[in-house]
């Protein structure tokens, strides 16, 4: 029976029990997938660094502060879009009156005394 010598300097003895044996082989076959495994965790870190800086930086051509004022302005030309639409075509009036001021008093008027 030929004994299996152990593959890493850890251990400078050879195994004389078949328990010990197993224990040595586990141990190597532990040893080897961990190695892979950091061989392949440095090639992935590497991999990502090189696609980092071969990144061109983002310029932005609309920036975000200018993206806002924009969604502002566009919402406040909705609204008033809808006020005109609805105080003019459904409801039977003027367009321009649902921008004055004398027409809003009067709607506040309403709702907060009824009469």
């Amino acid at each position: 029976m030929s004994t299996i010598q152990p593959q890493t300097n850890e251990v400078n003895q050879s195994p004389t029990k078949r328990r010990d044996l197993k224990k040595l082989q586990r141990h190597n076959r532990r040893m080897e997938r961990r190695a892979s495994h950091s061989e392949e965790a440095n090639q992935r870190r590497r991999r990502r660094e090189a696609k980092k800086e071969a990144r061109q930086p983002v310029r932005r051509i609309f920036p975000i502060w200018l993206r806002i004022i924009v969604v502002l302005v566009l919402s406040y030309l909705a609204l008033l879009g809808g006020l005109m639409v609805g105080f003019g075509v459904l409801g039977n009036g003027s367009p321009t009156d649902a921008l004055e001021f004398d027409t809003w008093r009067h709607i506040i008027e309403l709702v907060t005394y009824p009469s």
